[in-house]
């Protein structure tokens, strides 16, 4: 079963997530209605990065570097160029 590592970022505020899930699309829904006490408060989202692998171990990596600061630094990149 693949796992995603994805990453949102906020409508409102000057705020992104980066998690990982199973079924991503699934997972952003659940955070745009406000199931998630973490994100509730920044809600509405929108996609900024959906990636596939084939572990969980594998995706949990990728979504340690996306909140390292050079990961922090390319999803700014990616948001300002949306």
């Amino acid at each position: 079963m693949p796992y995603y590592t994805y990453a949102i970022s906020s409508l409102a505020h000057n705020y992104i997530y980066v998690g990982i899930s199973d079924n991503p699309t699934r997972r952003i829904a659940q955070h745009n209605k406000g199931y998630e006490r973490t994100t509730k408060p920044y809600a509405p989202f929108k996609e900024l990065l959906i990636e596939e692998f084939q572990t969980r171990a594998q995706a949990r990596e990728r979504e340690k570097y996306l909140k390292s600061g050079v990961g922090k630094e390319f999803l700014k990149e990616i948001k300002n160029n949306k």
